[in-house]
């Protein structure tokens, strides 16, 4: 039996992934903070899919010792897709910055997400079917004034992403490496990021997408054989090669 691993699964894209995934009829491992919502979304699932294995897990990324904890507690798993989707933001200029906030976002956006995919790739690199999807931003292809932090942490990602992903190719490994770099998109996550009680979608932006039209992308890469599914400006989204330059000689 084969699982797709999803962390943070409680909200917006990883909860519709989890749903788009589980449509595909797979058995899936759903992480993140609030167990509450995690067992409403494997009620959701199970009501619709009953035949499939949801295994749900607790697990605070913003603490590095939980991700080694996370990943050593589901090695009696067999895990074919991994989907690093937890993140969090800080909307502020730099000298304006919660750090404590951002600490947060750095461990979650960059620790954690490097520990998971490092051991996930040791286990299973040379397993065919294979991937490993970390979810980083259209900000991680261009610099927000006004979340620079945030921003730079997501740059991290499509960065160390895309270079797993040739590393992999170069050396003949079985699994594939993708990157999924959203828009704005109608999540928990704004609210959040800016420390709101509430965020009006409608009102404030003039083009975003919904956590289910994400959900749709990521499927849209997973059966691609491209490293990147990105939201360009126009709101289009477009599954497409690397784009940063690689030295690959080693």
């Amino acid at each position: 039996m084969k699982y797709t691993v999803i962390t943070g699964a409680s909200s917006g894209i990883g909860y519709e992934t989890a749903l788009a995934f589980a449509a595909r009829g797979k058995n899936l491992i759903l992480v993140a903070r609030r167990l509450d919502k995690l067992e409403e979304l494997k009620s959701a699932i199970h009501n619709n899919h009953p035949d499939l294995d949801i295994i749900i897990r607790t697990s605070d990324l913003s603490i590095a010792d939980h991700a080694h904890t996370l990943y050593n507690h589901l090695k009696e798993y067999d895990i074919e897709t991994w989907i690093n989707n937890a993140g969090l933001g800080e909307g502020s200029f730099v000298a304006e910055q919660n750090l404590e906030k951002v600490e947060d976002m750095l461990r979650v956006n960059i620790e954690s997400l490097t520990i998971l995919s490092a051991l996930y790739v040791r286990d299973y690199a040379d397993v065919e079917g294979t991937q490993l999807i970390n979810v980083s931003s259209a900000l991680g292809y261009i610099i927000a004034i006004g979340s620079v932090a945030y921003s730079a942490s997501k740059y991290y990602v499509s960065a160390f992403t895309e270079g797993l992903a040739k590393e992999l190719e170069l050396k003949g490994a079985k699994m594939k490496a993708k990157v999924l770099a959203p828009a704005i998109t109608e999540t928990e996550f704004a609210k959040k990021s800016i420390d709101a009680e509430d965020f009006d979608y409608k009102a404030n932006m003039r083009k975003y997408h919904t956590a289910k039209e994400m959900a749709g992308f990521m499927v849209e890469l997973y059966d691609s054989n491209e490293v990147v599914g990105i939201v360009d400006q126009n709101y289009n989204f477009n599954v497409r090669g690397p784009i940063y330059p690689v030295l690959s000689e080693f």
